[in-house]
């Protein structure tokens, strides 16, 4: 797996164990919450089991913003985006630029359909995730259709 270039400003640098940054994102409550709908922060357990879950199944990157990681996203194999930015760097449309290239890595990769679990309780994500063309097809589910040229 190799870097994607999103833009001038985004890189998206293929998962490595990095706890020593990672952890920090997972250590706010809400931003577990909005991505796990949890009332605890992240241990190293968890972290790692996470990050060794959605690097094995699928593609797994860490978001750097110029210069500096600010957050995750991936792409699995089952086709579903999941994303993290830390607080300090949400609301900049660095998420909407990284799901835009996952978008993209989905076209490369054949897939015919995207989607992403969204909480009902998070607008934030749902507006960006709509924003991009996403729809609500089920409870806490939307869905991007990939179109074929």
């Amino acid at each position: 797996m190799e870097k994607r270039i999103v833009d001038q400003d985004i890189v998206l640098i293929p998962y490595y164990p990095n706890p020593e940054v990672a952890l920090a994102w997972y250590q706010d409550l809400d931003v577990c919450r909005q991505v796990d709908n949890i009332d605890h922060v992240y241990d190293l357990d968890l972290l790692n089991g996470m990050y060794t879950y959605l690097s094995t199944h699928g593609n797994c990157y860490y978001i750097q913003y110029l210069g500096q990681l600010v957050g995750d996203v991936s792409l699995r194999d089952n086709a579903e985006i999941s994303i993290v930015v830390c607080k300090e760097y949400q609301n900049q449309h660095i998420g909407r630029r990284c799901v835009m290239d996952m978008l993209a890595l989905a076209k490369e990769k054949g897939l015919t359909e995207v989607k992403a679990n969204i909480y009902a309780f998070n607008t934030q994500s749902q507006k960006m995730f709509e924003s991009v063309g996403f729809r609500k097809e089920a409870d806490q589910w939307y869905t991007y259709p990939i179109l074929a040229e």
